[in-house]
């Protein structure tokens, strides 16, 4: 509740909007930009959600997806028991075309919060299936990465407000937001778009990372070679980041994954990687008879191994 308030008397001054979808009750979206964000891209028309049901449902349930984004948002979700002064931000997925908002997102900061780490879940720019020829990873399309590293800075400004530790304000994605996720972990040095306020001039490095079923990261099935848009931007401070894939995921290659991994190695940071043999794509947080779909225990004993959670980790 502290977090809901301290957002809203944040930027209950100078913003407003109706978006079309929601967080539950006690959780309140906020726009990350003052004005027009950069780079704005066109939509073809307003923000609409859709329901996957069926062959498309998730282990058994449906998942909402958020289509034609144009407005950034972010929502906080407070720690529900005692506070690690760790925060995560997460990437839903959706191939940057739309975003997976309950699979990839909102569950996620669920289960986050009942391990006392603060949540801040970015809903980023999508231009939507009608607009995909300007939809796409940066460079291609800059705007996604704009609002991570803008929320990134938002949340490192709002630190001690938000009871959090600014040394551990970390990124978790799935799929394109898992690519996001590298990116934003090489691309902090120089922020890509025009400062607009103080928020601007504060750290957008994430301390630590977390990319499950990444894509966009390979050249070609079969190689290990790394996306050198990525390549070419890592160094000793890319942060210590996790990675999870399945060796039959259809959708990103498994190729993603260890081409990451294996250039973080070369770079000396410290990377932890999980391959399975199968569980496909696109499972979030819902548990499965895959072992892969038990990647949240494997995050957590990650997280205590590099200090941001554990008895000693305040």
């Amino acid at each position: 509740m502290r977090l809901l308030l301290l957002l809203a008397l944040t930027f209950s001054t100078t913003h407003s909007q109706t978006p079309n979808w929601q967080p539950s009750a006690g959780h309140t979206q906020v726009p990350i930009w003052p004005h027009t964000p950069p780079d704005a891209i066109p939509v073809t028309g307003p923000e609409w959600t859709e329901l996957a049901t069926g062959k498309d449902a998730v282990a058994g349930r449906p998942w909402l997806s958020i289509n034609r984004v144009s407005t950034p948002t972010m929502t906080g979700y407070a720690p529900r028991q005692n506070t690690t002064g760790a925060a995560i931000i997460v990437f839903p997925g959706g191939g940057y075309q739309v975003l997976a908002i309950d699979l990839e997102g909102t569950e996620v900061c669920d289960w986050l919060t009942t391990h006392g780490i603060t949540c801040v879940l970015l809903k980023y720019r999508v231009p939507g299936v009608a607009s995909f020829p300007k939809s796409g990873a940066y460079p291609k399309s800059p705007v996604a990465l704009e609002d991570a590293q803008r929320t990134l800075s938002l949340v490192r400004q709002h630190a001690a407000e938000w009871h959090i530790d600014p040394h551990k304000i970390g990124v978790l994605g799935f799929s394109a937001g898992g690519h996001m996720v590298a990116a934003a972990s090489v691309h902090f040095a120089r922020r890509i778009y025009q400062p607009v306020d103080a928020a601007d001039g504060i750290s957008c490095r994430p301390d630590f990372a977390i990319a499950l079923y990444p894509g966009h990261l390979s050249l070609a099935d079969n190689s290990i070679a790394l996306n050198p848009d990525i390549a070419s931007h890592i160094t000793k401070q890319t942060p210590p980041t996790f990675l999870l894939q399945n060796e039959n995921d259809h959708v990103d290659r498994v190729e993603d994954s260890l081409s990451y991994f294996m250039a973080l190695k070369k770079a000396g940071v410290p990377a932890e990687l999980h391959v399975y043999a199968e569980g496909g794509h696109a499972f979030g947080l819902r548990p499965t008879s895959q072992p892969a779909s038990r990647w949240p225990q494997l995050v957590e004993t990650w997280l205590q191994t590099i200090g941001i959670t554990g008895p000693d980790s305040r």
